[in-house]
């Protein structure tokens, strides 16, 4: 019988790689084929597409790139001030909601989770938005404009650590602190945060990764170049590309079929996603511990 059980687990183990091995490729081929696309020539992309392979190898999109480094490098810096900045903002706000909702003997704490969830059903829309944001905080081509709207705080994140302060914080260590005389912000700045480092990390991949990808904070509230963050930038590449395209098709001459146009949007892509690529396996073990303990419902 145990010989059954024996054969059974590894079959099962089996499984489990095969099913994971597929999970990592899809997410390994799509970011392979994005590279070898950005350094692929023109001409291949167009008769033959995307190819893990490609016969000519072409970093003319990178040329391009690189005689635009120094405005490049300028907007890399805009986005690491806004992500780290940001980010480690929202990490002193967000629990500070947080926890007080997380503790029973909280008066009024069915109210404020209410509001809370309120907030992740119902917004008041981009325009009110734009006129609070721009008419009565005057954060217009400002580099708050690029922090403080949308992505600061959202009712998802305190939720989530909402749930894990409730699961993971006992009851009993903090009466056993407050018996030896400590009061509040000692018991949350010594004891909570300390035991919180999980979904902190958590919280901080998902709000950073926010503020590194966001290009809707620069479209709505900057229209002055030396604010572009990393995105906005790029993006105006990507339309400068397409206007240089639609004028080159016009006057018909070679330099449509020549400029890598794909291979500029591949490379683009390329230069935005590597910082997260770099960073993520640091905070890896942190952000699977901390969604899987702060998603158990409080």
């Amino acid at each position: 019988m145990s010989n059954i059980y024996g054969k059974g687990e590894k079959v099962f183990q089996i499984i489990i790689h095969v099913i994971l091995i597929i999970f990592a490729l899809a997410a390994i081929l799509p970011l392979l084929i994005l590279v070898m696309g950005s350094i692929t020539n023109e001409s291949e992309l167009i008769q033959s597409g995307y190819t893990f392979f490609p016969k000519n190898i072409d970093f003319t999109s990178y040329k391009y790139l690189f005689q635009k480094a120094p405005e490049i490098l300028r907007a890399y810096g805009v986005t690491l001030f806004i992500t780290v900045f940001g980010t480690a903002l929202s990490l002193f706000i967000t629990p500070l909601l947080a926890y007080p909702l997380s503790r029973k003997d909280f008066k009024n704490r069915q109210i404020f989770s209410f509001i809370v969830f309120f907030t992740m059903l119902f917004n008041g829309g981009i325009v009110p938005s734009y006129i609070m944001w721009t008419q009565i905080f005057h954060l217009k081509n400002t580099i708050w404009s690029l922090i403080f709207p949308n992505l600061l705080m959202n009712g998802f994140n305190v939720v989530l650590m909402k749930n894990y302060f409730a699961q993971n914080i006992p009851t009993e260590l903090i009466e056993a602190a407050k018996v030896d005389g400590e009061n509040e912000f000692g018991i949350y700045f010594k004891i909570v945060l300390p035991l919180a480092l999980p979904v902190m990390a958590t919280v901080g991949l998902f709000v950073g990764i926010g503020y590194w990808n966001d290009w809707t904070n620069g479209l709505y509230y900057v229209n002055q170049p030396e604010l572009y963050s990393l995105q906005n930038y790029l993006n105006r590449i990507m339309q400068d590309v397409q206007f240089m395209m639609s004028n080159a098709q016009i006057g018909g001459g070679q330099m449509a079929a020549s400029f890598p146009s794909t291979g500029i949007r591949m490379a683009i892509s390329v230069i935005g996603i590597i910082p997260i690529m770099v960073l993520y396996p640091f905070f890896q073990k942190y952000f699977v511990k901390g969604i899987t303990v702060g998603a158990v419902k409080g």
